[in-house]
């Protein structure tokens, strides 16, 4: 298990390569004073989880300082399994030691515990409520067509993909006419989407299959640009080299089981 503390100034490790960088801000150890052990805010996540970089780039669009713990999934921690014992998965939100699990919980909870910052959610409660609908279509309906591609070949995965691309198509209306699905702002149903601009490139290449392309989804295609280069998701995104050879390695995995 590795910390770092999260801060929203200048820092010596964005002078190095980016794959260093990461690793160095991950190994920085939080220096809480005695007795503050409870206070703040903490995010016990994985480097490699797109869902649980969906906290953090709540708290950085907030503004919000917070210490990062990067779990090792095959061996927990006792705080992650004390603060999440229900799961026992990551991401878990510690507010003041009060623990939340759960992605799209937390990110709902984030915009509401510093009000006063970034705007996440809608202010309407129509558009409020059609965030979620469309956050639970992505998780429910778009999430659970694309993870089996990985882990399929040839005419099995071809029909999957066609799938997936249907799925986000849906999607996709809810684009129709803004610069994210937030409109003019990146919110709420982009940090519940925005791991597909990142990670879903990746999973082509190890799979050799394209889903998100200009002929079928010229909407999200265009987004994923727009997505990446947001200051708050620019700088927690996981080095793409190491990303890509641990997603090769659990394909060949899988596929060999």
């Amino acid at each position: 298990m590795e910390t770092m503390t999260r801060k929203h100034q200048f820092d010596l490790t964005s002078q190095l390569p980016t794959s260093q960088a990461f690793l160095l801000r991950r190994s920085q150890a939080s220096s809480r004073p005695p007795g503050m052990a409870d206070k703040g805010v903490k995010v016990f996540g994985m480097w490699a989880s797109p869902m649980a970089i969906r906290a953090e780039w709540a708290l950085r669009l907030k503004g919000v300082d917070y210490e990062y713990i990067d779990e090792d999934l095959a061996n927990k921690s006792e705080a992650l399994l004390r603060y999440n014992p229900v799961t026992e998965k990551v991401p878990v939100l510690v507010h003041d030691g009060k623990p939340l699990a759960e992605s799209t919980v937390i990110v709902e909870y984030i915009d509401e515990a510093w009000k006063d910052g970034y705007p996440i959610m809608p202010a309407d409660p129509f558009e409020r409520a059609q965030a979620r609908f469309w956050a639970r279509f992505a998780e429910e309906k778009c999430n659970a067509a694309l993870y089996p591609i990985f882990m399929t070949t040839g005419e099995a995965q071809s029909k999957l993909v066609q799938e997936a691309q249907q799925c986000l198509k849906t999607l996709e209306t809810a684009l129709e006419g803004k610069t994210f699905f937030g409109g003019d702002a990146f919110g709420y149903l982009d940090i519940v989407t925005g791991w597909y601009a990142y990670w879903l490139p990746i999973i082509e290449e190890v799979t050799g299959v394209a889903i998100v392309t200009d002929e079928a989804l010229p909407l999200i295609k265009a987004w994923f640009d727009r997505v990446v280069v947001v200051d708050a998701v620019k700088a927690t995104l996981p080095p793409r080299d190491k990303l890509l050879a641990l997603n090769k390695a659990r394909r060949e995995q899988l596929l060999s089981a």
